[in-house]
């Protein structure tokens, strides 16, 4: 199994490193991500000026790794298309600093990216984690690669694109996996204005909704302890799914927290 590992949080991001290491256990992975962080770049590619590449020492050994000049799309479409020269069986996008839910999947450049795959007909991960902290950035790694032995072993078939995300919380402390749609809303964008002695600036702010989620939304499950899984496609594309997630559901939490 080859598995392409990307990010939108630059190519020296803690949990990209921490993602790879364990994926390393089950198959051959190869990273190719920005070379500075890109979070907010959604599904932005670069068309109107080059693309520059460099080879870049790994953190992990033995991992064909590349720094992209350009978006987390850009970096995928980049591997995919030219930099890998074998089949890649799985993209995994991740471990992003901080979740991805709700309406926030639009801008988010960790799901960007996972998208270039998916388009190009290579099943794909999106993993996000509430809050890079050490203590539970193993959780999320795990959980990918115990997914992706799933996909490997085909017990997920079809157009796999899947947005997961886990709270940041003790492994103890995850009630379960849940599957969800997508929440209407994670966040308000408003406009600041200031000064900076020589003229105006505006300043783009996220502001966090203050109401409840909907249940079987992704950022209820979140918010409530669990760990969400949601298949993007039949949200973004409209495609119907026929994936056995519930099953599966199941079955990765025992693996996840025996």
């Amino acid at each position: 199994m080859e598995i392409l590992v990307t990010n939108d949080d630059g190519i020296f991001a803690p949990g990209l490193w921490r993602l790879v290491k364990e994926l390393r256990t089950i198959a051959r992975v190869i990273v190719a991500t920005p070379d500075r962080e890109q979070s907010g770049s959604g599904t932005a590619v670069t068309l109107r000026q080059p693309l520059r590449v460099q080879k870049v020492r790994p953190l992990v050994p033995e991992v064909e790794s590349y720094s992209v000049e350009g978006t987390p799309a850009d970096s995928v479409i980049l591997a995919l298309g030219k930099l890998v020269s074998s089949k890649i069986d799985l993209v995994v996008s991740g471990i992003n600093s901080g979740a991805n839910l709700g309406d926030d999947v639009l801008i988010s450049g960790t799901v960007g990216a996972a998208l270039q795959g998916y388009l190009r007909g290579v099943p794909t991960l999106a993993v996000s984690i509430g809050n890079i902290d050490s203590d539970y950035l193993d959780n999320a790694a795990r959980l990918a690669t115990i997914l992706a032995k799933k996909i490997s072993e085909t017990t997920l078939t079809g157009n796999i694109f899947l947005n997961v995300n886990l709270p940041s919380l003790p492994l103890a402390e995850i009630k379960g996996i849940q599957v969800t749609r997508l929440a209407g809303q994670t966040h308000l964008d408003t406009v600041d204005e200031g000064h900076d002695g020589r003229k105006a600036y505006y300043w783009l702010v996220r502001e966090k909704l203050d109401r409840d989620a909907p249940l079987e939304t992704d950022i209820n499950a979140v918010e409530q302890g669990h760990i969400s899984i949601t298949p993007l496609h039949t949200e973004l594309l409209r495609r119907s799914s026929s994936l056995p997630l519930e099953s599966l559901c199941e079955k990765a939490f025992r693996e996840l927290k025996p």
